[in-house]
């Protein structure tokens, strides 16, 4: 009795592997029958402005119905292409993450077409503590004295936003952006477009520039007439003598009477008497 026992035990061990193998083989079958194609992905992190070589990349298989727009196939197609964002390992290498062929290497490949770099000088208070990191947005804001009619000894302390939703492409001489630690450095570098790049050459040189860091997502503008001195403080702006007087509107220009004429002066008339006669002589 107890072999039988035993012998039935085997026999359903028996049995189960048998369909365990069989289904283990099905699926490695509908695994091996998936439509893939060889797609080029990053083995290592390549930083953004970095020139590509093969020993960067290799090839993996992608499902051909998710194959991302863009994709390469070959590694070679690839040889000195440069990066203008940063390719995390294991992700593929698409069109759109790379500079236009022949562009070389470094800052000068990630900047925009019609944009342009410039470099600002920045210390702990201006560089917004550090947090002004490559790839954040900022606003510029000029503290300057502002001319009253052209006269320099009448001028005013005014601040500005001179420039707003501005990139930042460096701090110092690196471009890395998946940092996230607060950086002082001495200098940052901004993408301008060239109207952009006179302004904040021309505030620079008036006044002192300042940076305020602003949320990537907010993108809308806004419009600030800035703040002066008196306005920061509530007190009245000084009048300038060389001011014109306004008249009140309901003021009424003084009405002139018209003089009397004058009068002539009373005649003088002297009687004459002779012969018996009256004359009356006035004159």
């Amino acid at each position: 009795m107890k072999n039988l026992k035993a012998l039935g035990l085997f026999v359903l061990a028996a049995l189960a592997s048998l369909a365990a193998a069989v289904y283990a083989a099905n699926w490695v079958a509908r695994r091996g029958s998936i439509d893939a194609d060889k797609v080029v992905v990053a083995v290592t992190d390549i930083p953004l402005g970095s020139r590509i070589t093969p020993t960067m990349l290799d090839t993996a298989d992608w499902p051909r119905g998710s194959i991302p727009a863009g994709a390469f196939h070959d590694v070679q197609k690839l040889q000195d292409r440069v990066a203008k964002v940063g390719v995390l390992r294991g992700e593929a290498v698409l069109e759109g993450k790379l500079a236009p062929e022949g562009t070389k290497g470094g800052l000068a490949a990630i900047i925009a077409p019609g944009k342009r770099a410039m470099t600002v000088r920045v210390n702990d208070v201006v560089g917004v503590a550090g947090f002004a990191l490559p790839g954040n947005y900022v606003d510029v804001v000029v503290n300057a004295q502002q001319e009253q009619n052209g006269k320099m000894e009448e001028a005013r302390q005014i601040s500005k936003t001179v420039l707003e939703n501005v990139l930042v492409l460096a701090v110092a001489q690196e471009a890395g952006r998946d940092e996230t630690k607060p950086k002082v450095v001495s200098a940052v570098t901004l993408e301008l477009s060239p109207e952009d790049a006179e302004k904040l050459d021309l505030a620079r040189s008036v006044g002192n520039l300042s940076l305020v860091l602003r949320n990537q997502v907010d993108k809308d503008p806004v419009t600030t007439a800035g703040i002066t001195k008196h306005q920061l403080f509530g007190t009245p702006e000084p009048v300038s003598a060389s001011a014109p007087v306004k008249v009140a509107a309901s003021a009424k220009p003084a009405v002139q009477r018209a003089r009397p004429a004058p009068q002539s002066s009373p005649a003088t008339c002297v009687e004459v008497i002779q012969d018996g006669s009256r004359t009356l002589n006035c004159f």
